[in-house]
Protein backbone atom coordinates (compact mmCIF):
# COMPACT_ATOMS: atom_id res chain seq x y z
CA UNK A 1 0.00 0.00 0.00
CA UNK A 2 1.03 3.25 -0.68
CA UNK A 3 0.53 4.47 2.69
CA UNK A 4 2.77 1.82 3.85
CA UNK A 5 5.57 2.59 1.41
CA UNK A 6 5.28 5.92 2.80
CA UNK A 7 5.60 5.53 6.16
CA UNK A 8 9.08 3.32 5.48
CA UNK A 9 10.59 5.23 3.44
CA UNK A 10 10.00 8.29 6.37
CA UNK A 11 11.79 5.89 9.29
CA UNK A 12 14.54 4.87 7.00
CA UNK A 13 15.41 8.89 5.86
CA UNK A 14 15.68 9.26 9.57
CA UNK A 15 17.94 6.19 10.39
CA UNK A 16 19.77 7.54 7.36
CA UNK A 17 20.10 11.17 8.33
CA UNK A 18 21.36 10.21 12.07
CA UNK A 19 24.17 7.75 10.71
CA UNK A 20 25.00 10.27 8.37
CA UNK A 21 25.38 12.93 11.78
CA UNK A 22 27.14 10.02 13.72
CA UNK A 23 29.63 8.83 10.82
CA UNK A 24 33.00 9.77 11.61
CA UNK A 25 35.10 11.90 8.94
CA UNK A 26 32.24 13.71 7.40
CA UNK A 27 32.42 17.36 7.38
CA UNK A 28 28.77 18.38 6.54
CA UNK A 29 27.12 16.56 9.04
CA UNK A 30 24.33 18.96 10.19
CA UNK A 31 23.77 19.58 6.60
CA UNK A 32 23.29 16.06 5.50
CA UNK A 33 21.10 15.61 8.77
CA UNK A 34 18.77 18.79 7.86
CA UNK A 35 18.11 17.92 4.26
CA UNK A 36 17.69 13.86 4.94
CA UNK A 37 16.04 14.35 8.12
CA UNK A 38 13.03 17.17 6.24
CA UNK A 39 12.91 14.44 3.52
CA UNK A 40 11.87 11.67 6.36
CA UNK A 41 9.18 14.54 8.01
CA UNK A 42 7.66 15.08 4.74
CA UNK A 43 7.55 11.04 4.20
CA UNK A 44 6.17 10.99 7.81
CA UNK A 45 3.40 13.26 7.33
CA UNK A 46 2.43 12.33 3.73
CA UNK A 47 1.66 9.10 5.17
CA UNK A 48 -0.32 10.46 8.00
CA UNK A 49 -2.25 12.33 5.55
CA UNK A 50 -2.86 9.29 3.47
CA UNK A 51 -4.59 7.42 6.69
CA UNK A 52 -6.55 9.92 7.42
CA UNK A 53 -8.17 10.74 3.70
CA UNK A 54 -6.32 14.13 3.34
CA UNK A 55 -5.41 14.57 -0.17
CA UNK A 56 -1.82 16.56 -0.27
CA UNK A 57 -1.74 17.52 -3.74
CA UNK A 58 -1.10 20.93 -4.72
CA UNK A 59 -4.46 21.86 -6.86
CA UNK A 60 -5.56 25.23 -8.56
CA UNK A 61 -9.21 25.44 -9.75
CA UNK A 62 -9.42 21.91 -8.21
CA UNK A 63 -7.36 20.34 -10.86
CA UNK A 64 -4.35 18.41 -9.35
CA UNK A 65 -0.98 20.31 -10.67
CA UNK A 66 1.78 17.99 -12.13
CA UNK A 67 5.59 18.19 -12.44
CA UNK A 68 6.76 19.34 -15.95
CA UNK A 69 7.63 15.26 -16.17
CA UNK A 70 3.70 14.71 -15.55
CA UNK A 71 3.62 13.72 -11.51
CA UNK A 72 1.23 15.03 -9.18
CA UNK A 73 2.73 18.11 -7.34
CA UNK A 74 2.45 17.03 -2.96
CA UNK A 75 2.77 19.10 -0.34
CA UNK A 76 6.27 19.79 0.79
CA UNK A 77 7.05 19.82 4.53
CA UNK A 78 6.03 23.44 5.09
CA UNK A 79 2.75 22.89 3.75
CA UNK A 80 1.95 19.49 5.68
CA UNK A 81 2.75 21.85 8.85
CA UNK A 82 0.60 24.36 8.20
CA UNK A 83 -2.43 22.17 7.65
CA UNK A 84 -5.06 22.35 10.23
CA UNK A 85 -5.61 18.77 10.72
CA UNK A 86 -1.92 18.86 11.47
CA UNK A 87 -0.68 16.39 14.77
CA UNK A 88 2.21 18.18 16.10
CA UNK A 89 2.95 19.73 19.13
CA UNK A 90 3.77 23.84 18.42
CA UNK A 91 7.37 22.72 19.77
CA UNK A 92 7.67 20.46 16.82
CA UNK A 93 6.05 22.57 14.32
CA UNK A 94 8.78 25.15 15.61
CA UNK A 95 11.90 23.20 15.51
CA UNK A 96 11.31 21.98 11.95
CA UNK A 97 10.34 25.46 10.63
CA UNK A 98 13.55 26.32 12.04
CA UNK A 99 16.03 23.56 10.22
CA UNK A 100 13.73 24.50 7.28
CA UNK A 101 14.71 27.92 7.12
CA UNK A 102 18.31 26.59 7.97
CA UNK A 103 18.37 24.40 4.76
CA UNK A 104 17.51 27.32 2.95
CA UNK A 105 20.14 28.94 3.31
CA UNK A 106 22.59 26.16 3.02
CA UNK A 107 21.05 24.07 0.31
CA UNK A 108 22.50 25.47 -3.06
CA UNK A 109 25.81 26.86 -0.66
CA UNK A 110 28.99 25.21 0.93
CA UNK A 111 29.19 26.24 4.59
CA UNK A 112 31.73 25.69 7.50
CA UNK A 113 31.39 23.92 10.15
CA UNK A 114 27.98 24.51 12.06
CA UNK A 115 27.49 21.26 14.15
CA UNK A 116 27.75 22.04 17.45
CA UNK A 117 25.82 25.83 16.96
CA UNK A 118 22.59 23.27 15.77
CA UNK A 119 23.31 20.29 17.75
CA UNK A 120 20.38 21.12 20.20
CA UNK A 121 17.94 21.54 17.39
CA UNK A 122 19.19 18.27 15.19
CA UNK A 123 18.70 16.23 18.34
CA UNK A 124 15.02 17.67 19.37
CA UNK A 125 14.12 16.60 16.36
CA UNK A 126 15.25 13.30 16.15
CA UNK A 127 13.57 12.87 19.52
CA UNK A 128 10.34 14.22 18.33
CA UNK A 129 10.08 12.11 15.09
CA UNK A 130 10.90 8.98 17.21
CA UNK A 131 8.09 10.18 19.14
CA UNK A 132 5.78 11.35 16.83
CA UNK A 133 6.19 8.26 14.63
CA UNK A 134 5.02 5.86 17.88
CA UNK A 135 1.82 8.35 18.82
CA UNK A 136 0.66 8.34 15.33
CA UNK A 137 1.61 5.06 13.99
CA UNK A 138 2.72 2.42 16.61
CA UNK A 139 5.62 1.39 18.42
CA UNK A 140 6.67 -1.08 16.65
CA UNK A 141 7.80 1.68 14.57
CA UNK A 142 10.16 3.15 17.02
CA UNK A 143 13.76 3.67 16.50
CA UNK A 144 15.56 2.66 19.70
CA UNK A 145 16.38 -0.41 18.09
CA UNK A 146 18.31 0.74 15.06
CA UNK A 147 20.04 3.94 16.81
CA UNK A 148 21.90 3.03 19.52
CA UNK A 149 23.28 6.35 22.06
CA UNK A 150 25.91 8.05 19.79
CA UNK A 151 28.58 8.83 21.98
CA UNK A 152 31.25 12.23 21.65
CA UNK A 153 35.07 11.34 21.81
CA UNK A 154 35.79 14.98 21.63
CA UNK A 155 35.96 17.64 24.47
CA UNK A 156 36.63 21.32 24.23
CA UNK A 157 37.32 23.86 26.36
CA UNK A 158 36.07 27.27 26.27
CA UNK A 159 38.56 28.71 23.44
CA UNK A 160 38.12 25.78 21.39
CA UNK A 161 34.57 25.85 21.60
CA UNK A 162 34.59 29.43 20.83
CA UNK A 163 36.44 29.20 17.58
CA UNK A 164 34.43 26.36 16.75
CA UNK A 165 30.92 28.19 16.25
CA UNK A 166 31.86 31.67 16.90
CA UNK A 167 33.87 33.21 13.55
CA UNK A 168 33.50 30.12 11.84
CA UNK A 169 29.53 30.47 11.91
CA UNK A 170 28.15 31.60 8.41
CA UNK A 171 26.96 35.24 8.30
CA UNK A 172 23.46 33.85 6.52
CA UNK A 173 23.04 30.99 9.08
CA UNK A 174 23.77 33.71 11.81
CA UNK A 175 21.46 35.93 10.96
CA UNK A 176 18.80 33.00 9.95
CA UNK A 177 18.96 31.86 12.79
CA UNK A 178 19.05 35.18 15.09
CA UNK A 179 15.69 36.50 12.68
CA UNK A 180 14.05 33.00 14.00
CA UNK A 181 14.81 33.01 17.40
CA UNK A 182 13.43 36.61 17.84
CA UNK A 183 10.28 35.68 16.56
CA UNK A 184 10.01 32.79 19.55
CA UNK A 185 9.19 33.90 23.25
CA UNK A 186 11.47 32.69 25.52
CA UNK A 187 9.39 29.76 26.94
CA UNK A 188 8.91 28.95 22.94
CA UNK A 189 12.80 28.59 22.79
CA UNK A 190 13.27 26.76 26.00
CA UNK A 191 11.01 23.99 24.71
CA UNK A 192 12.42 20.68 24.53
CA UNK A 193 10.78 19.86 21.40
CA UNK A 194 12.14 22.98 19.71
CA UNK A 195 15.97 22.54 21.20
CA UNK A 196 16.97 19.10 23.45
CA UNK A 197 20.35 20.16 25.28
CA UNK A 198 22.18 17.76 27.78
CA UNK A 199 24.92 18.51 29.49
CA UNK A 200 27.70 15.43 30.16
CA UNK A 201 30.18 16.11 33.07
CA UNK A 202 33.15 14.34 33.84
CA UNK A 203 32.70 12.69 37.21
CA UNK A 204 34.52 10.23 39.82
CA UNK A 205 32.73 7.65 41.04
CA UNK A 206 32.75 7.14 45.09
CA UNK A 207 32.11 3.37 44.33
CA UNK A 208 33.96 1.17 41.87
CA UNK A 209 30.68 -0.64 40.38
CA UNK A 210 29.48 2.89 39.55
CA UNK A 211 32.53 3.89 37.96
CA UNK A 212 31.67 2.50 34.18
CA UNK A 213 27.75 4.78 34.38
CA UNK A 214 28.50 6.90 31.36
CA UNK A 215 25.17 8.96 32.14
CA UNK A 216 23.93 9.84 35.75
CA UNK A 217 20.93 11.86 36.46
CA UNK A 218 21.25 14.72 38.88
CA UNK A 219 18.30 15.15 41.16
CA UNK A 220 17.97 19.13 40.91
CA UNK A 221 17.71 21.20 44.11
CA UNK A 222 20.76 18.76 45.29
CA UNK A 223 23.76 19.78 46.74
CA UNK A 224 25.69 17.56 43.91
CA UNK A 225 23.43 19.58 41.44
CA UNK A 226 24.45 22.73 42.68
CA UNK A 227 28.23 21.82 42.48
CA UNK A 228 27.48 20.59 38.64
CA UNK A 229 25.72 24.22 38.00
CA UNK A 230 23.94 22.85 35.22
CA UNK A 231 21.25 19.74 35.69
CA UNK A 232 21.13 16.74 33.32
CA UNK A 233 17.91 16.65 33.04
CA UNK A 234 15.23 18.57 34.74
CA UNK A 235 12.24 16.85 36.43
CA UNK A 236 8.95 18.04 35.42
CA UNK A 237 5.36 17.42 36.10
CA UNK A 238 4.10 14.21 34.08
CA UNK A 239 0.77 14.53 32.47
CA UNK A 240 -2.05 12.34 34.16
CA UNK A 241 -5.72 11.43 32.89
CA UNK A 242 -8.82 10.51 34.46
CA UNK A 243 -10.42 6.95 33.87
CA UNK A 244 -12.94 8.97 31.46
CA UNK A 245 -10.05 10.07 29.45
CA UNK A 246 -8.06 7.18 28.69
CA UNK A 247 -11.57 5.46 27.46
CA UNK A 248 -12.02 8.78 24.90
CA UNK A 249 -8.30 8.78 24.25
CA UNK A 250 -8.80 4.90 23.44
CA UNK A 251 -12.04 5.27 21.35
CA UNK A 252 -9.60 7.87 19.65
CA UNK A 253 -7.16 5.65 18.55
CA UNK A 254 -9.53 2.93 17.02
CA UNK A 255 -11.31 1.08 19.79
CA UNK A 256 -14.72 2.32 19.81
CA UNK A 257 -16.59 -0.31 22.07
CA UNK A 258 -14.14 0.80 25.03
CA UNK A 259 -16.01 1.74 27.81
CA UNK A 260 -16.02 2.31 31.39
CA UNK A 261 -16.89 -0.90 32.44
CA UNK A 262 -13.87 -2.10 30.23
CA UNK A 263 -10.85 -0.12 31.88
CA UNK A 264 -12.03 -1.12 35.16
CA UNK A 265 -11.61 -4.57 34.61
CA UNK A 266 -8.40 -4.30 32.76
CA UNK A 267 -7.18 -2.20 35.50
CA UNK A 268 -8.04 -4.56 37.89
CA UNK A 269 -6.52 -7.82 35.78
CA UNK A 270 -3.47 -6.02 35.52
CA UNK A 271 -3.88 -4.47 39.43
CA UNK A 272 -2.19 -1.48 37.70
CA UNK A 273 -3.45 0.80 40.47
CA UNK A 274 -0.61 -1.22 42.32
CA UNK A 275 2.27 1.65 43.47
CA UNK A 276 4.99 -0.41 42.69
CA UNK A 277 3.39 -0.40 38.60
CA UNK A 278 4.04 3.44 38.14
CA UNK A 279 1.01 3.34 35.79
CA UNK A 280 -0.55 6.62 38.01
CA UNK A 281 -0.93 8.39 41.21
CA UNK A 282 -3.69 9.27 43.74
CA UNK A 283 -3.91 12.96 44.31
CA UNK A 284 -7.01 14.27 47.16
CA UNK A 285 -7.99 11.23 46.83
CA UNK A 286 -8.84 11.12 43.09
CA UNK A 287 -6.94 8.64 41.35
CA UNK A 288 -5.38 9.68 37.70
CA UNK A 289 -3.64 7.74 35.04
CA UNK A 290 0.40 8.69 33.74
CA UNK A 291 1.14 8.37 29.77
CA UNK A 292 2.55 4.65 30.27
CA UNK A 293 -0.81 3.16 31.40
CA UNK A 294 -2.67 4.93 28.16
CA UNK A 295 0.41 2.81 26.43
CA UNK A 296 -0.31 -0.20 28.12
CA UNK A 297 -4.19 -0.17 27.60
CA UNK A 298 -3.82 0.31 23.67
CA UNK A 299 -1.21 -2.07 23.49
CA UNK A 300 -3.64 -5.09 25.40
CA UNK A 301 -6.45 -3.29 22.80
CA UNK A 302 -3.99 -4.49 20.10
CA UNK A 303 -3.60 -7.87 20.98
CA UNK A 304 -7.00 -8.24 20.92
CA UNK A 305 -8.26 -8.10 24.57
CA UNK A 306 -11.93 -8.34 25.56
CA UNK A 307 -13.03 -8.37 29.00
CA UNK A 308 -13.19 -11.11 31.05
Amino acid sequence: MRGDELLIKAREAMIAAVHSFNSAGLFFRAELYIVTAIIAWTYLMHAYYKREGVDFRYKKGGVVQKTKHGADKHWELGQCLSHQGCPLEKGVVDNLKFLSEIRHEIEHQSTNRIDDALGAKLQACSINFNDAIKRLFGKEFALEKRLPLALQFVTFDGSQRASLIGQDLPPNVATAMDDFHGRLSAEEQADPKFRYRVAFVPKVAGKASKSDIAVEFVKPGTEEAKGVERVLLKETERPKYLPSEIVAKAKVDGFPHFEMYDHTKLAQQLDARNPGKGYGVSVAGKWYWYEGWLEKVLEKLEEGWTRP
